[in-house]
């Protein structure tokens, strides 16, 4: 009795972060981004990018509903009936996506407008409902509050990157501010950059520098 003791005394500490928590958030962030490599919340990475602002609070909308969807799905998971499963999570989705929204209404109306019906169709952003039925429902709520973050990170990272290559070459801005007449250049955009076919060719650009960096190359 006193050895098994003395063992579980001598026996070192785990970490609260360990190798497989830490990759929860770094995963997504690159080898298994949700949009450059599983091609997921395309839709409101082409329609919220011309500029860097409503692409931001986007961000933190994705990153707070992905985290407590997950954080409450994994929670009540030995309680939802299977045939009823998808339902639970759409409403669960819903009521943090009904939050984000009223919360930007009330501080940021300006950002609001321009995000427009774009916040509420969060709901069926396929990373968000992916990353319940594939994560959540399967594991513990601290792992997946760290899967809701870490993919909601790398959903945000890609956003931001297509958000500053839109408006630094439509507008020659960076979050309003006006780059290239600070430094005395006169930049009239590229109109290209603000149009929809614009936000395709710079997440093509990163798609295909992510995977050509990571040597992600399709085999026959």
């Amino acid at each position: 009795m006193s050895t098994a003791v003395e063992e579980k005394k001598s026996a070192p500490a785990q970490p609260f972060i360990g190798k497989k928590e830490r990759q929860l958030l770094s995963d997504p962030l690159d080898s298994n981004n949700p949009i450059t490599v599983q091609v997921l919340g395309i839709c409101s990475a082409l329609a919220v990018t011309v500029q860097m602002k409503p692409a931001f609070f986007m961000t933190l909308g994705v990153i707070f509903v992905t985290m407590m969807s997950n954080l409450i799905i994994s929670m009540m998971r030995n309680i939802i009936p299977g045939r009823v499963r998808i339902i639970v999570q759409l409403a669960v989705v819903s009521t943090f996506v009904i939050l984000v929204d009223q919360v930007l209404k009330a501080y940021a109306y300006d950002v609001s407008k321009e995000l427009s019906v774009f916040v509420g169709l969060i709901v069926t952003n396929c990373i968000v409902m992916g990353r319940l039925e594939a994560f959540a429902m399967g594991n513990k709520p601290f792992p997946s509050l760290l899967d809701g973050i870490g993919n909601g990170l790398g959903y945000g990272a890609i956003l931001m990157v297509v958000a500053f290559i839109r408006e630094i070459l439509g507008s020659g801005s960076v979050f309003g501010f006006k780059v290239f007449d600070a430094i005395g250049i006169n930049y009239i955009g590229n109109g290209v950059m603000v149009i929809p076919a614009g936000a395709s060719i710079a997440i093509g650009l990163v798609i295909w520098a992510q995977r050509a960096r990571n040597g992600m190359v399709e085999s026959d």
